[in-house]
């Protein structure tokens, strides 16, 4: 599991969930930028990653399990 795939895997949750990241951010009770795309790195160009925090709370919120949420990530051959 990369970086990337990590964050694909939440914007792909928001889309099929048909919120924005920031939509899914605010239903989840949870800052409304935490996901933007601008806050994906540091300013250092070291990687952000979200917290098991923030991923318990998009699935408790949109009422998702764990194994629903992992098939948004790319299979091994499909990655970027």
């Amino acid at each position: 599991m990369t970086h990337g795939d990590i964050w694909n895997a939440i914007d792909c949750f928001a889309a099929a969930h048909k919120v924005s990241c920031s939509g899914l951010a605010k239903l989840s009770g949870l800052d409304p930028t935490i996901f933007n795309k601008s806050k994906r790195w540091s300013k250092y160009g070291q990687p952000r990653w979200p917290s098991t925090s923030s991923i318990a709370k998009i699935l408790d919120a949109t009422g998702t399990e764990m194994k629903e949420f992992i098939k948004y990530f790319a299979p091994v051959g499909n990655r970027t």
